[in-house]
């Protein structure tokens, strides 16, 4: 899973963390409007905002996962490749260099 994937999934969890709290502030307004359609709609959304809630955490775990693989695979490569890892740090550092020395 490349860095660009992991920002994306931690975007889509805030974005459906905003989503559940604004559907649960919806229930807070409404909780005072009577009827059946009313009831019934309330129902099903807190129904879905548990199913929501129980998803979110689940990405969650996922990504962190996923995150904390990606730091031990770059740990064990530089524990393995230490020379190599310096080098391919002076190569980034002296192009970063080069492109502001040009501005």
């Amino acid at each position: 899973m490349d860095k660009a994937q992991v920002v994306n999934k931690d975007r889509l969890i805030a974005d459906l963390k905003v989503v559940v709290t604004d559907a649960e502030e919806l229930l807070r307004a409404t909780a005072n409007q009577a009827g059946d359609k009313v009831s019934e709609l309330r129902a099903k959304i807190q129904d879905n905002l548990v199913h929501a809630r129980a998803s979110l955490a689940e990405a969650q775990a996922v990504v962190v996962g996923k995150a904390k693989d990606v730091g031990r695979a770059t740990d064990d490569y530089v524990q393995d490749n230490p020379w190599r890892s310096v080098g391919i740090a002076a190569g980034v550092g002296l192009l970063v260099g080069l492109l502001i020395g040009r501005r």
